[in-house]
């Protein structure tokens, strides 16, 4: 009975760390188009970034959208 006893607590636990393994990788995991767009939206920003802003006295210089 003991040994029984034994097992099913292992089951237990593997099954529990199993669980919660695959809830945490969901959980964090970012979906390929979200890194997509963003990698996107990154280089728009370096390709508009590429020219010198020029910034006066009353207007800060504008951070590139996209």
């Amino acid at each position: 009975m003991k040994h029984e006893t034994l097992m099913l607590h292992g089951l237990f636990a593997a099954c529990l760390l199993a669980c919660t393994l695959v809830l945490g990788t969901m959980l964090t995991a970012t979906p390929a188009s979200l890194q997509a767009s963003a990698s996107a939206r990154a280089t728009h920003a370096l390709a508009t970034s590429s020219s010198p802003c020029v910034a006066t006295q009353d207007a800060p210089c504008p951070l590139p959208r996209g």
